[in-house]
Formats: C-alpha cells, structure tokens, sequence
C-alpha cells in the first residue's frame, strides 16, 4: 500500500482513560501501601518520559510513596523533574531514589517495593473479575475485582474519522497496551487494524519514545510521510527519533488535548518536543492530514 500513511496512540487518542488506567494506578499504590498520589500528578511523571508502560508508571509511583515515608523530601513535580534529568522511566526513579536517601533508607524501600503485587492489583482493578479470569487466567480477589474500570472508557473519535482515516490513508496503531486491551479499545470505536500493521506492548521492538516501531510500520505501508498521532510527549518524540533514525522518510508527530496534556500549555509542551501540530482531538485531523498529503495520484 503505497502513499501517506496515520499511526495512532490508543490511550488518550481514541479512548479515554483518565477514569480508567489512570485511576487504577493511584487505586493500585493505595491498595497496595494505603498512599498513593493525586490523579492529576500523573502527568509529570508522564511528561518526564520512559513511561509508556502503566505497570512501570505505576512502579514509580509507588517507589515515590515509600521513598517519602523514609525521608525522601520532593514534590511529585521535583521528583519527575529528576527522572528527566537521568533519562526517564523506572530505572531513573530507582536512581534518584538510590542517589537521594541514605543506604538503609534505600533498603527498606526496595524490600517493601512489591512490583508483581501492584501489577496483579492493577489488573484485576482494570480488568474486572470477567476478564481477569480470561486474560490473566487466575481467580480475582473479590474485594479488588469488580466491574472493571476498561468498562470506563469513553471513545474520543467519531465514526466519521474513522471513516475517512481508513478510506484515505494506509492507518497504523502503536500503543503501549498490551494486545488483548488494544483489541478491546479498537473493537470500541470500529477501528479495524491488520496485526501487521500495529504494535503493542506484546510485540518485540522496544516502547516508544524508540522509533523502532513507528518506522517499521512506515516500511510496511511504504510510506513517504507518516503522522503519527499521540498524547504525550513521548509520542511526538517517537516521531522525531524516526525522522533521525529513517532519514529517506518524513515523520509528523501530532499531538492531541485528550490525555494529560491540555490547554496552551499543553500546547507549548508538544511544541517543544518538536510536534508538527496540535490538536484538540484526533477528530480534528483534517488540516494537518490535507497539509501533509502529498501531490494527487501520488498514493494509492
């Protein structure tokens, strides 16, 4: 399929997800450690990178809270501006936390730190007893398994983009989800993606911000100019990473004002992060879609 091709994010591009992952992450830390943060200050933890993986997120969270019961003495944005400045993700919140408290401190939070129990608590929260049972094939506790906050997404794009989407552009899916959850969202809002032509969390090339998927998708549409559309900061860096990595082709990262990231703030953020254009949602592609499509009757 020659011609221009759309990759999507999932969270927070085509669901919503503030009542649904992001709500089991601060659920999962107070079940876990009875603490756990705010909602709203997930965001730096997303906006300081190496966070595309909730299970990670909320590894670091978690380290966060025991690391201020044993002294540590950081706001969440102070703490997520040191993971930044180490390189991101989990690793470089288990550095600041080892570089920060003394050794006797740092040891008492990593025999505390119960990285397989906050995941197993995130995903009976998330799933629900149902799926719990068929996705992860054990027994839910019945005071942690409920409905299921997946139950709690609402679909951000209409019917009508996902038409034009599909019946113009070669459309890709690269999300962090694991591939059961994408089905899930996918099956939601009617968007019908090839496993050949999406990446999840189960497939072997590595999380974004590493562009190893997004230009991999690129070769499979063979596509001269790819946008790919995202939430978070890590989503347009992906797409500038793929402009370095894959020179002899175009990448346009997009952002959108449905996950975290909102207002002009959000605005300056993805700008900064080298992001071609800002939406307010994916419904909204349509200008940036005509500006990068290419000359008529040059894709098919």
């Amino acid at each position: 399929m020659k011609g221009d091709a759309v990759v999507l994010d999932v969270d927070g591009v085509l669901v919503d997800v503030a009542d649904s992952y992001r709500r089991t992450i601060v659920e999962s830390v107070a079940t876990v450690y009875d603490e756990t943060i705010a909602k709203s200050e997930l965001q730096a933890f997303k906006d300081a990178g190496g966070f595309n993986d909730d299970w990670e997120l909320t590894g670091a969270v978690a380290l966060y809270v025991l690391a201020s019961r044993e002294g540590l003495d950081m706001t969440t944005e102070e703490f997520t501006d040191h993971i930044a400045g180490t390189g991101g993700g989990l690793d470089a919140a288990e550095t600041v936390v080892a570089d920060t408290l003394a050794p006797d401190e740092r040891e008492r939070v990593l025999a505390a730190w119960d990285r397989d129990r906050l995941r197993d608590v995130f995903q009976q929260r998330y799933l629900g007893r149902e799926l719990y049972r068929e996705l992860e094939g054990g027994e839910p506790e019945p005071e942690l398994a409920g409905e299921g906050l997946i139950n709690d997404e609402p679909t951000l794009v209409d019917p009508a983009t996902i038409d034009r989407l599909t019946s113009e552009f070669s459309v890709g899916v690269l999300t962090g989800r694991p591939a059961a959850e994408a089905d899930i969202a996918l099956d939601r809002v009617g968007l019908d993606v090839a496993d050949d032509h999406r990446f999840t969390m189960d497939d072997p090339a590595p999380g974004k911000p590493d562009p190893t998927a997004l230009v991999a998708l690129a070769e499979e549409f063979d596509a001269r100019q790819t946008v790919f559309v995202g939430d978070t900061l890590d989503d347009v860096r992906t797409a500038t990473n793929a402009n370095e990595a894959d020179p002899d082709r175009e990448y346009l990262g997009v952002g959108v004002l449905t996950g975290g990231l909102t207002g002009e703030r959000g605005c300056e953020k993805f700008e900064r992060a080298g992001a071609e254009a800002v939406v307010e949602t994916v419904n909204d592609l349509g200008a940036v879609l005509e500006s990068a499509e290419p000359e008529p009757g040059d894709h098919g």
